[in-house]
C-alpha cells in the first residue's frame, strides 16, 4: 500500500527516479540470484569440529538473518513489480495509472504471498491429516504425502526463484540501458538477459566481498 503511492508521486515530480529504482533493484535481485550460485557450487563442506561450533552457535540469529533477508528479497521485487506496472500505462491517465499499479500490487500481494503461506504450512496440514486419522486410512496417506512434498516443493522453487531472479534483473537492465537493449540484436532475448543478470551478480557480489574486506 505504502509502495504505490510513492511510486505515483516519484513519477509525477522526479521521474528519473523511477528507471533509477528499477535499475538499483534489478543489481539487487542479480546479486541475490547469482549469490545463490555461487554458495550451492563453491560452498565448502564443513569440517567436524566446524559443524560442532555452529551447532552451538544462537539458532535464532541464523533465523533471523534468513527472515530478513527474504522479506528484503520481496520488498524489493514488490517495488520491481509496482513500477513495471506503473511504466506500462505512463502515458495514461492519473485515474487509469492509479487503478492499474494498485490492481497489479493487489494481485502481486494476495497471489505471491497466500502461494507462499500455503506452501509454507504444507507440512502442518499433513501432520494434521495424520493426527486426525490415527495414522490410518486415505487421509494418513494424504498427510504423509504432503510432509514429503514439501522439501521436494522448496528444493525446486529455490531453484526456479534463482533462475527468475536473475532473468527478471537482466531483463529489467535490457529494457532500461539503451546501450545494453541494442547489444548483441542476434542473440535470443532469454539469453541476452540471463547473461545480463549473471554479469551485473558477478559484479555485485564481486564489490560486496571487495567492501567486507575492507571494513
Amino acid at each position: 500500500l505504502i509502495i504505490v503511492p510513492i511510486a505515483l508521486l516519484l513519477n509525477a515530480f522526479f521521474p528519473i527516479a523511477i528507471k533509477i529504482i528499477l535499475i538499483l533493484g534489478g543489481v539487487y535481485l542479480a546479486y541475490e540470484g547469482v549469490e545463490k550460485i555461487i554458495e550451492y557450487f563453491f560452498h565448502r563442506q564443513k569440517e567436524g569440529h566446524e559443524v560442532v561450533a555452529e551447532i552451538k552457535q544462537d539458532g535464532k540469529d541464523a533465523e533471523k538473518a534468513k527472515v530478513k533477508s527474504a522479506i528484503t528479497t520481496d520488498c524489493i521485487l514488490s517495488i520491481e513489480i509496482v513500477i513495471i506496472a506503473l511504466g506500462t500505462v505512463l502515458t495514461e491517465s492519473l485515474s487509469l495509472q492509479i487503478l492499474t499499479v494498485s490492481v497489479v500490487a493487489l494481485l502481486a500481494t494476495v497471489g505471491v504471498y497466500g502461494i507462499v503461506a500455503i506452501i509454507v504450512r504444507m507440512d502442518d496440514a499433513g501432520y494434521k491429516l495424520i493426527k486426525r486419522s490415527g495414522d490410518k486410512g486415505l487421509l494418513a496417506g494424504m498427510g504423509h504425502m504432503l510432509v514429503k512434498s514439501l522439501p521436494i516443493i522448496i528444493r525446486i522453487l529455490a531453484v526456479v526463484g534463482t533462475i527468475a531472479l536473475i532473468l527478471v534483473a537482466g531483463g529489467i537492465f535490457a529494457h532500461n540501458i539503451d546501450f545494453l537493449h541494442h547489444l548483441l540484436p542476434a542473440v535470443p532475448s532469454i539469453i541476452k538477459e540471463a547473461l545480463f543478470g549473471l554479469v551485473a551478480g558477478l559484479v555485485a557480489v564481486g564489490i560486496v566481498k571487495i567492501v567486507k574486506a575492507i571494513f
